[in-house]
């Protein structure tokens, strides 16, 4: 078959070498002039299965009002004129209760499972190299509530099996000596071994590479124009070369649509109608001044709800939810807070570790912000459209770089007429018959970006 990609994210990319490994010609299209230059460009880092955690609980809603006011709250809702954004919150919380949640928390942590085992294949047949550390990831705690609340949310994870374990703060600092200096503050913390982290970037781009190297043609700086429609299905995708504005259709036997956030617009030109919305995240990368002292296990802060991963001599700072919009800005008052918040977090906890100096003092944090699309229920939707031809792998939330080798996979395992082994719910296809095991715990709001 012949497979047009539309975007060239992790997930997009993904689709594309799964395509290709299956005998598929694939046509792998995006704006930006290399993959992975969007919301996969400057993510948490984090291989997460074990928070595989929905935002949608019973405590969320009251978190969400608490935090409305904090410019620096884990979760800032910012009302727009836009019916999409109220529709999307209503059903948001529609899924703030224990019945959903452990529906939703189910399907989460199968596919991270999955996609987790479809990474290590893929890492174990190209050698990509990409700052991966297989360190596992821990969670610290400074209040011990929630400290005392974290044996619920470990036991959710063993029982989907995902050995999330509570260790004291001793054990934690024997698993990550670097936060020694920051021990008087931590009450304790969770540890998942089998969890790791990686350059979400490097990955995709070097991956990118290896399709094109397979015989994929790559269509790299061209505007999505239109997906046009006859008949009932999908006839041609138009774009748009950016560098010498000529158009040209293209023509195929699917049509995937992987754009993120900007998949929901794409979708809306055929009536495709899907509930994703942008959450806009922040990360800071800095230089390590003391690389002997820095972490090596990638972290997950409980109190900012903020993730830290070690990337070779950097070290990546990220978290955050903004909704609001397709607002990317980085210099307005609101962004400049949520940034810097990360940076001071950063030398709170690594003391002197990294150059956390703004420019004005010479320092060079690199910031960085993206739309991290979103569905209620942080399932992605992963399947076939109602219009033929057209599928759909969108909607993956700040769980991209985790979930994104397992549902490019599974994609090409749908196109290609095959059934994906796991239990989760494919967008547009019947559900397996197998049950789905039952899970309840309230989750506090993720950090990944």
């Amino acid at each position: 078959m012949q497979v047009v990609v539309l975007g060239a994210g992790i997930i997009g990319v993904s689709t594309a070498w799964h395509l290709l490994q299956r005998g598929h010609e694939v046509t792998l299209v995006d704006r930006q002039a290399d993959a992975a230059l969007e919301t996969s460009f400057g993510n948490a880092a984090q291989i997460s299965v074990s928070y595989c955690e929905p935002w949608a609980n019973r405590e969320a809603p009251l978190k969400a009002l608490k935090w409305l006011f904090d410019p620096e709250g884990p979760l800032k809702f910012r009302p727009q004129l836009d019916p999409a954004q109220w529709l999307w919150g209503m059903q948001f919380l529609g899924q703030c209760n224990d019945a959903a949640f452990e529906r939703n928390v189910a399907q989460l942590v199968a596919l991270g499972s999955y996609s987790h085992a479809a990474l290590k294949d893929v890492v174990a047949s190209t050698g990509l190299q990409y700052n991966r550390l297989t360190k596992g990831i821990a969670h610290y705690y400074t209040s011990q509530k929630s400290f005392d609340e974290a044996g619920s949310a470990a036991e959710l994870m063993r029982r989907h099996g995902v050995n999330r374990k509570v260790v004291s703060k001793d054990e934690l600092l024997r698993i990550e000596p670097a936060l020694c200096g920051f021990a008087d503050h931590i009450v304790g913390g969770t540890y998942t071994e089998s969890d790791e982290s990686g350059d979400c970037l490097a990955f995709t781009q070097k991956l990118a590479q290896l399709c094109r190297d397979k015989g994929m043609q790559s269509l790299m700086g061209h505007d999505i124009l239109r997906i046009q429609s006859r008949g009932g299905e999908v006839d041609a995708v138009s774009v748009r070369d950016r560098a010498t504005g000529q158009t040209r259709e293209l023509k195929a036997d699917a049509f995937v649509v992987a754009a993120g956030s900007y998949s929901t617009a794409l979708l809306q030109q055929v009536g495709v109608r899907v509930p994703i919305y942008p959450g806009k995240g922040y990360s800071a990368t800095l230089k390590l001044l003391k690389p002997e002292a820095a972490s090596q296990v990638s972290l997950l802060d409980d109190q900012l709800k903020i993730a830290i991963s070690r990337l070779g001599d950097q070290l990546r700072v990220a978290g955050t939810i903004e909704l609001g919009g397709f607002d990317l800005s980085l210099d307005t008052p609101l962004a400049r807070t949520r940034a810097q918040m990360l940076v001071k977090r950063i030398e709170q906890v690594f003391p002197g570790v990294a150059d956390t100096r703004t420019p004005e003092e010479g320092g060079d944090p690199q910031f960085w912000c993206g739309l991290r699309p979103a569905t209620p229920t942080n399932i992605p939707l992963i399947g076939r459209t109602k219009v033929g031809k057209l599928w759909v792998n969108a909607g993956h939330g700040t769980l991209g770089w985790t979930h994104g080798a397992g549902s490019g996979k599974a994609m090409a395992e749908l196109i290609s007429g095959e059934v994906p082994a796991m239990n989760f719910g494919f967008y547009g296809v019947a559900p397996r018959s197998a049950p789905i095991p039952a899970a309840s715990a309230p989750a506090g709001l993720p950090s990944q970006a």
